[in-house]
């Protein structure tokens, strides 16, 4: 095997042509140099050096083997600089999961303070439901998830971010609509786009409609929300969504929300990851960050109230 602290003293040798000086770089004496150079020799079964007059020239064999040692110096030398750099979180991955929602509507606000903060971190997004992406934490995918809590485990600890409100969704000329509130027994029968299986919207819904008792007539189930979207306008279907997917067709009465009576219809969306991990040096800095956002007696409702917060906070330090 290549011994690396005699490659070194070769390599000093080979730039400087001198023993003394070498050793006076690698701060060893000169018989110390003079020993691992006839070491590496020996090793390579060459002669890497010649004198003549008292002065010292690297031989062909030698000239050959400093071109590859220069190298291998230089990479040295790039990953202590990257090392370096890495520890003063100026590079780097954030590897994070969060739900399709949140990946178009909201990361976008929460991720642009910290990338300010940290160009050299290159961001690395999964999306997917709240469901496989907590499960993302177990096998070291990602190292945080702003997920819906859908999942108890041991290995996972959980920090609330935010409440997000879930609104039933329905075209304006739909019969419901003109209804009012309406109570979820209401829907029994009523066509439903779900959410996906593993979604926090559709975990919430169900275990809703299981203590009512009430049955849902499902006609179909996706993560696409512009798919939901189209079946509600089209009054093909009724859905359950995050209200932040649907703010704007709200707002310009594309779609319209019916309430549930006597229901309020909360999630809380949760920082998740793996407790007692050391999270890598990147996704330690986004979490201090989202902590310093958080005020957990006045927890926030909405992404884009949250999104306010972060504009109205100062940037990462």
């Amino acid at each position: 095997m290549l011994n690396l602290n005699q490659l070194r003293a070769f390599f000093h040798v080979a730039n400087s042509l001198s023993f003394s000086a070498a050793a006076e770089e690698l701060f060893v004496t000169q018989p110390a140099v003079t020993k691992q150079i006839k070491l590496f020799e020996e090793y390579c079964n060459l002669n890497l050096f010649r004198r003549r007059k008292n002065k010292l020239y690297l031989t062909d064999e030698g000239k050959k083997v400093l071109v590859y040692a220069s190298r291998i110096f230089e990479l040295e030398k790039q990953l202590e600089d990257t090392i370096g750099a890495i520890q003063n979180q100026k590079q780097g991955s954030l590897r994070i999961g969060t739900t399709k929602t949140y990946a178009k509507y909201f990361m976008p606000y929460l991720l642009a303070p910290f990338q300010k903060s940290f160009p050299g971190v290159i961001i690395d997004l999964d999306e997917g439901s709240s469901l496989s992406m907590t499960e993302s934490l177990l096998d070291f995918r990602n190292s945080l998830a702003i997920v819906a809590k859908v999942l108890d485990h041991p290995d996972i600890s959980y920090t609330p971010l935010m409440f997000e409100e879930i609104v039933l969704i329905a075209a304006p000329g739909h019969p419901l609509a003109r209804e009012g509130a309406i109570s979820l027994r209401r829907l029994s029968g009523e066509p439903l786009v779900m959410k996906e299986q593993g979604s926090g919207t559709r975990r919430f819904i169900e275990r809703l409609a299981h203590d009512e008792n009430v049955s849902f007539n499902v006609i179909a189930q996706t993560s696409n929300m512009d798919f939901i979207k189209q079946l509600v306008r089209r009054q093909q279907a009724l859905s359950f969504v995050v209200k932040t997917a649907v703010e704007s067709e709200l707002a310009a009465g594309e779609i319209l929300g019916i309430q549930i009576k006597g229901k309020k219809l909360m999630l809380e969306i949760h920082l998740a990851y793996l407790r007692g991990y050391e999270l890598p040096l990147a996704a330690k800095a986004f979490q201090n960050y989202l902590l310093s956002l958080l005020d957990q007696n006045d927890l926030v409702s909405g992404a884009l109230a949250f999104a306010e917060r972060i504009s109205s906070r100062a940037h990462p330090a």
